[in-house]
Parts: C-alpha cells; structure tokens; sequence
C-alpha cells in the first residue's frame, strides 16, 4: 500500500520541493533595467548570457542587469526576435568572476497538472517568487510583432509586470519557460514560452544575430471560401488568405500574385489564414520555388513562387 501523507506532511514536502527550485535557480535571475523599463531575465552561461523577452529590451540604449547578490553590471543585445517575444542579452562580466547559470530543460517532458514555478521581479521587487501548476500546453498567443506564437505553456503561477523575461522552472530546477505575459483582468492565466522554443531562438540569434524567415510580400487577411466555390473548384479547406495588396518587386509579384487573389495551399500545405502562411514561411523556404495554390475570379490556378529572406525588423 502507498503510505498516506496527512497534510501537513504533503505541504512540507511542497514546500521543500519550491524551496529546492529557488536555490537551485534563483542566484541566475537578474533584474533588468534599462531606459525604456525593467524585466526579469535568466543567465543560461556562465559568460554572462541572458534570456529574456524581446519587448523587456526592445529599443534600449543603455541594459544594466543586477543579480541577487547585489552585483550590477552592464549589457549588450546579442539578438532579439520580436515574433516569439525572446532576446539574448550579454552581460559584461570581464571585470569579475563567473556567473551562475540555470539548467535548460526539455519543455516537451512538462505535464499538465505538474508544479510550475515562476521567479522574477515583479514591479521591481527584486527575486519574488509564485508557484503553481502547469494549467494547458501548446496554447497559441499573439505576440506584439502582430505574429501568433506556438507552444506556449499556460499556468496559473502569478505573474505582474516585471517577471517577464524571468524563468518558470520545475521543482528540480530545469527551466521549461520563460515568462511572457498576462491576460489582463483574468486571474491565474499567465503564459510562458516553451523553453524549446527558447533555446531553438537563442542559438540563432547567436549565430546570426536574428531569426531567419521566409516572406513573399503580401498584406491579407483571412476569409471564408464560399461553399459553392469550393464544391465547384474541389476544395478540401472552407478559408484562405485573400490579398489586399502585393509588394513591388517582391516573390508575390514576381509569381504573378495579384490583389483580389485568395491563396489556398503553398508547396502541397492548405492554407487557412495568416497564421498559416507565417508557419510555412520558415528559414528553408529561402530562395525555393514551390507551387502556390490560389483562387482567382472564382477559379483555382497554380503559381511557382520563390519566397525570399524577410528583412529584419527595425
């Protein structure tokens, strides 16, 4: 038989279990300030790299990062990526020893109902820490560049303006998020970015400065395709994405895309929105013809179009 805990003994045994997380974490959580505000953020090297959000540090022209021995230093953007809200920071630790760093975990391990959490500086105070549980996985969010992200965990551990670019960790001191936002007036939705997701960014914007994307250079919006369009035509999707306006000489125009269009599949894959599109317009897709499945005038017709790299956002 499985031993029965009376409740003292399970809070105890919760309490160690959080107690435990923070020690293990907390010394690599540091407050960032800069010009525009202040955030949290996780050292993952010990030479001083940071993750955090893109909006803590977005358009900053001065970071200072404190850790929660006191000590205070200055730093540097290595990349941001505005569409998943991730940025490396680069602390300045040439005049002093390392600093602590936090374990990455394996978001793809987390399970609904296992104990989240979240350390940070909410209205900065410095290391504050909440905990709760993992409520979902794979919530989608739309995050302040306008572009849906994915794998978004959601939880319910408390989180305020200033946890985010702070870590939520496991009771054995993995971090499997970082924190990102709020729903405003609602209670106990809160969300964090999928530490895969995280580390995926972070190598690119080590390597490149940036997160390389595909585009084609079209505005649209998502719309209904009316039934007796899509029996007439054999479609398998009841939306697409109807072209408000082409840029010039961008791959849409080259491939002869035209406003009033309604694109429909890219390279074999419906397309049912934006969303759609900005999911298929990854790095790979760089100066690759594929074919492009659109509606015209009420008809179905095929393009060849060769997407290009985005330019980087300013």
């Amino acid at each position: 038989m499985i031993p029965q805990l009376d409740d003292s003994e399970l809070l105890d045994a919760y309490s160690r279990a959080v107690i435990h997380a923070v020690d293990v974490v907390g010394p690599a959580v540091v407050k960032i300030d800069s010009d525009r505000g202040n955030g949290s953020g996780v050292v993952f090297t010990p030479d001083g790299l940071i993750l955090t959000n893109c909006h803590v540090v977005d358009r900053a022209k001065r970071l200072t990062v404190m850790l929660p021995d006191g000590r205070t230093m200055s730093a540097d953007i290595v990349g941001r990526d505005a569409d998943t809200d991730l940025a490396v920071v680069r602390a300045d630790t040439s005049s002093g020893p390392a600093l602590p760093a936090a374990a990455l975990g394996d978001s793809r391990a987390v399970r609904v109902g296992q104990v989240a959490i979240a350390i940070g500086n909410p209205y900065g105070f410095q290391h504050s820490v909440t905990a709760g549980v993992v409520s979902a996985l794979g919530r989608s969010l739309r995050g302040q560049s306008g572009r849906l992200m994915d794998d978004i965990i959601q939880t319910d551990a408390s989180l305020n303006p200033g946890n985010s670019g702070g870590p939520l960790v496991t009771t054995s001191g993995a971090v499997i998020g970082i924190n990102t936002a709020t729903i405003a007036q609602a209670q106990g939705l809160c969300f964090a970015i999928a530490i895969n997701t995280a580390r995926f960014v972070a190598l690119r914007l080590l390597r490149d400065g940036r997160v390389r994307r595909s585009y084609i250079g079209v505005g649209g919006q998502t719309v209904p395709i009316p039934r007796a369009v899509a029996r007439a035509n054999q479609l398998a999707v009841s939306s697409g994405v109807f072209v408000v306006s082409v840029e010039k000489d961008s791959p849409a125009a080259k491939a002869g895309l035209r406003d009033g269009d309604v694109v429909l599949a890219l390279d074999g894959q419906a397309v049912t929105g934006i969303d759609d599109l900005h999911r298929l317009l990854t790095a790979d897709r760089i100066g690759s013809s594929a074919p492009l499945s659109i509606l015209r005038s009420a008809e179905r017709r095929q393009l060849t179009i060769v997407p290009a790299e985005r330019p980087p956002r300013t």
